[in-house]
């Protein structure tokens, strides 16, 4: 059965790490210049990539940043709409607007900061193409991640989609299933440990990461960066666009040094899009 626009907060130990990570607030509002700036992020790419930042370039740009981690998808959007956080970095602008509209939220990208790629992964098979006949695939069960992964599968010609099936697709768009793959909604964090009873999972980049796994070299398909809507983001709560501890922070996140990091670090798992 399909799970609402957005899941739940992962249970037990996500939710005690989320609302540890959002209870101790900003120490600055109403954007002042010399306050601390507190970003919450997942922790692989985006809390590496704001580590970065703070370990090398924020002291010497006038910025007094602060990290909080979470571990799921939505609790990095509440603390942020209850102004515990002063912005985020881990989402795509799709999951953004369906989380506002679905929550009554008004919480806006400021930048692209690097481009996640989705994959593809099995320890069944080496191509999507060689998925058997009644295979189960695992996918989010959120709605834009899980229209994200379905149309990755219609790229690769296991299933067709209704050709007006947007970012919000479903299993009920599926119009061609020639190979009657079974579609398993599954939280995002739990895909990686499904490899071992599904026949393939698509997963999202920084689960993946988390459990190890290498986009570049063990996906069977990994996402194109051509034309791709999905570019994680910075977000603030409207209203704090011109925040200057934000606008430093956007600089930073467009700098050569950033686009240097990520291409060093992740070698082609994460993908810089844009550059000073």
């Amino acid at each position: 059965m399909r799970k609402t626009a957005i899941p739940a907060a992962a249970a037990g130990i996500a939710l005690a790490l989320g609302l540890t990570a959002c209870g101790s607030g900003s120490t600055s509002e109403g954007g002042d210049d010399k306050g601390t700036l507190v970003v919450g992020a997942t922790a692989v790419p985006a809390g590496e990539v704001l580590s970065y930042i703070k370990d090398n370039l924020a002291e010497k740009n006038g910025l007094d940043l602060e990290i909080k981690e979470f571990t799921d998808y939505v609790l990095p959007n509440t603390a942020l709409n209850e102004g515990t956080l002063d912005a985020n970095l881990y989402q795509n602008k799709p999951f953004l607007d369906d989380f506002n509209e679905s929550k009554g939220t008004d919480l806006v990208p400021v930048v692209q900061a690097y481009l996640p790629p989705m994959g593809v992964y099995s320890k069944k098979v080496k191509d999507v193409a060689a998925l058997p006949d009644g295979a189960t695939v695992g996918v989010p069960n959120d709605t834009t991640n899980e229209g994200r992964a379905l149309k990755l599968l219609a790229a690769q010609g296991v299933i067709e989609l209704k050709k007006d099936a947007g970012t919000d697709a479903s299993p009920a768009d599926i119009v061609s299933n020639p190979k009657k793959l079974v579609i398993k909604e599954l939280e995002p964090a739990q895909l990686p440990r499904s490899l071992d009873d599904v026949g393939a999972a698509v997963i999202n980049n920084n689960f993946a990461q988390d459990a190890g796994l290498s986009p570049t070299e063990d996906a069977i398909h990994l996402e194109s960066a051509e034309n791709n809507p999905y570019a994680n983001i910075l977000a603030v709560k409207k209203g704090d666009e011109d925040d200057p501890r934000v606008e430093k922070l956007v600089k930073l996140l467009k700098s050569s040094e950033v686009k240097k990091f990520i291409e060093d670090k992740y070698k082609g798992s994460v993908l810089p899009v844009t550059a000073g």
